[in-house]
């Protein structure tokens, strides 16, 4: 039986090859043949929702910090680039609004949610999302459940995914406790086996795994029969794909 080929999903965008998180990795990504990109998401102390992995400044930029407790005014000056090459002075924090503005529509946009901030993030998100009214394009997937099971009922439009580290005994069981419809599971790519990836699709679940960069391993997830794989090398990946 032939295996449909899993989606490329670009991890903070082509984060092997370019600064994470930045709108040159998510462009790089999508010129790579991604069909969908992976980011990460906080909150300003102005309410603003901007694209970064770390709660803090410090290793991706040239400001320090918490961004929950900064302007948005002051994070957009930062360098965002200089850190990963000298190619790439002069990048910046992106706003979630502006990776949305460059991501064709189509193309799937996986909003991780780092944090909760007190209902703050849920609320700006929401907001945002009903606004751009793209939601066939959105899956939001965090490691805290309890944000995720909020967010559905809030707006039960809205794609939801559970990202985990555990290895299961049943991953569509476990989805089923939210007691809202999970879209997709994103367990860490040593967490399961191809049995229970069988279990979870059977249920109706996409399985987008992380963060996947080895030959050897994208294969594993290939004959694991996985949704998408997500990865830092989305052109390595295409390229393995159409050998």
């Amino acid at each position: 039986m032939h295996t449909p080929k899993p989606i490329i999903i670009g991890h903070r965008g082509a984060a092997g090859e370019a600064p994470e998180n930045t709108l040159a990795s998510f462009i790089l990504a999508l010129e790579q043949g991604s069909q969908a990109i992976e980011l990460d998401v906080h909150i300003t102390q102005d309410g603003e929702i901007v694209v970064c992995h770390d709660g803090t400044l410090d290793r991706t930029t040239n400001g320090s910090g918490l961004i929950c407790n900064q302007q948005w005014a002051d994070i957009k000056q930062l360098d965002a680039g200089a850190w990963f090459s000298e190619k790439f002075i002069g990048e910046r924090i992106p706003l979630l609004s502006e990776v949305f503005d460059v991501v064709p529509k189509g193309t799937l946009i996986n909003v991780e949610v780092k944090h909760a901030y007190e209902g703050r993030m849920e609320s700006a998100l929401l907001a945002f999302l009903r606004e751009v009214n793209r939601y066939e394009d959105v899956v939001v997937s965090s490691f805290d459940h309890k944000v995720i099971q909020r967010l559905k009922r809030a707006e039960p439009a809205l794609k939801v995914g559970l990202l985990y580290g555990g290895n299961l005994i049943d991953h569509g069981a476990y989805a089923k406790l939210l007691e809202v419809e999970v879209f997709s599971l994103h367990p860490h790519h040593h967490s399961f086996d191809g049995a229970d990836i069988a279990l979870a699709t059977a249920d109706g679940l996409a399985v987008y795994p992380y963060t996947v960069n080895e030959l050897t391993d994208y294969q594993l997830m290939i004959e694991a029969g996985v949704t998408g794989i997500i990865t830092d090398y989305p052109g390595r990946l295409k390229t393995y794909l159409n050998t």
